[in-house]
């Protein structure tokens, strides 16, 4: 890289963040190439139709998919203000025999549009395995600890007990309905196909003289060609712009999911009960030594933050097309649609970084519990004494006296929970003494939660895995700094 190389603006997202895969998805040549592709489909099927296109032209065309003169197409487009009649021309000139029939009787969207159609399935495919690659690192997580006992938090105030793994489920079923929604997406995406300037298709009429069943066989010969199996009935100029809202709203929620979940890594590394990967020799501070930042949940929250934002443009960008379009979604569109899958691969490359290298601490849970779990475990000790023969009502004037008198302990003198010394010291409890371990026991306290566990992954994890096979993606590609 030359110095040159930082006197412009270039975006977070490709020069830290997001994979070389997706980053080449949006990239100039990627798209370029793309548009001359769609030019050789159209041809090739307006010739098995019968229009008057050689085998030369056609070859000569395949011939410079690639080698796209970026400076000519700028300067092309200087002249012209319009980006496909600019390649179109420097496509001409490269391909002379071919010039005459490129983008016969097609519009702009032909090409711009079917190109991020093609551009957004590919998207999909790429999000969807790494998406899945989380899901199973998660379940496998949620497993091995589904019997942790750890304390459960309702407005951020410790509450009845859950298991680490438990808690991990509720990360993984938001993933889940992702994964669903972005199926879904992938599964619904048509191509846009040969439609003409309006939607109506009254070019290709005119070329097959008026042959409207031709024209229905040239859609489907081009959708084919670009590897789709169907094609939207109906469009303007464009596709409608719901496709992208509907693909971008599904990679929004993804990202309030990933923000979700690493909210609570974030909540629980200040509690030292669980960690994300720390290299050994990555630094937390500048100036204090000691610390473990959790800065990949960090990541996660701040990109997915905008990842969030984004659904409002693609919701605008759909309410604004006036009747068959207008031209106001284009620069939106350049910059929204990539900033969403950009953002949502950075997420996902960092999220499935972190499942995989989770470091537990099952001993600082232990004693964040021992220093709630007396006062939780107070009615438990009112019905053992119940069943002892004591006087419930008694009873709880007992432990009520003991609670305060502990919980004064831990806030005005900063000291332990001593509520079960404080029960073992008094008399009255001695019928249950003997029973108070088992009775203060935290696994008796989660119920279900390691059943759950299992019934969850084994009901709703595996039969999605099980889609995938192989094509899950389990490695962390380039994890930038």
């Amino acid at each position: 890289m030359s110095n040159a190389d930082f006197f412009g603006y270039r975006s977070p997202l490709s020069t830290r963040y997001a994979s070389k895969e997706m980053q080449y998805l949006f990239s100039e040549q990627n798209k370029f190439s793309t548009w001359r592709k769609l030019w050789i489909i159209l041809a090739k099927a307006q010739k098995e139709l019968g229009l008057d296109i050689s085998d030369a032209q056609i070859t000569e065309m395949e011939t410079h998919t690639e080698d796209i003169d970026f400076k000519a197409a700028a300067e092309e487009e200087k002249l012209t203000r319009h980006d496909v009649m600019a390649h179109v021309h420097v496509f001409a000139k490269q391909c002379p025999v071919a010039a005459p029939i490129i983008h016969l009787g097609a519009t702009s969207c032909y090409v711009g549009d079917n190109t991020d159609l093609i551009i957004l399935k590919s998207g999909l495919q790429l999000l969807l395995p790494r998406l899945v690659g989380v899901i199973k690192r998660l379940s496998e997580f949620a497993v091995e600890y589904r019997e942790l006992p750890t304390l459960g938090f309702t407005h951020l105030q410790p509450a009845q007990l859950t298991t680490v793994g438990k808690r991990c489920t509720l990360w993984i079923q938001d993933l889940l309905m992702d994964e669903h929604a972005l199926r879904n997406c992938l599964d619904n995406l048509r191509f846009r196909g040969v439609k003409g300037t309006t939607g109506t298709q009254a070019s290709f009429l005119q070329l097959f003289a008026g042959d409207g069943e031709k024209v229905k066989l040239l859609d489907k010969k081009v959708t084919k060609l670009a590897g789709f199996e169907r094609y939207y009935a109906v469009t303007g100029q464009t596709y409608s712009r719901k496709v992208d809202l509907e693909i971008v709203s599904a990679l929004s929620n993804l990202g309030a999911t990933i923000h979700k979940m690493c909210s609570d890594l974030r909540l629980l590394a200040s509690r030292k009960e669980i960690e994300e990967p720390f290299e050994q020799t990555q630094i937390g501070s500048s100036a204090m030594a000691y610390k473990r930042n959790p800065m990949r949940s960090e990541r996660c929250c701040a990109i997915s933050r905008h990842l969030i934002t984004l659904y409002a443009n693609a919701a605008n960008t759909l309410a604004v097309q006036w009747l068959e379009r207008t031209l106001d979604d284009s620069a939106n569109r350049r910059l929204t649609l990539s900033e969403a899958f950009l953002s949502a691969d950075a997420c996902l490359l960092t999220l499935l970084n972190i499942s995989q290298g989770l470091v537990v601490y099952p001993k600082v849970i232990e004693r964040n519990i021992a220093h709630e779990l007396p006062f939780m475990s107070t009615e438990n000790i009112i019905m053992a004494m119940v069943k002892a023969g004591g006087d419930r009502q008694v009873c709880h004037e007992k432990i009520r006296v003991l609670s305060h008198e502990a919980g004064a302990q831990v806030k005005q003198h900063g000291k332990d929970n001593d509520l079960v010394e404080r029960i073992k010291a008094d008399a009255y409890f001695a019928p249950i003494l003997s029973a108070l371990d088992t009775i203060l026991d935290p696994k008796t306290f989660t119920g279900r939660a390691a059943d759950q566990v299992l019934e969850f992954v084994r009901e709703e994890v595996d039969p999605v895995l099980q889609k995938y096979g192989s094509n899950i993606e389990t490695k962390t590609v380039g994890l930038a700094i």
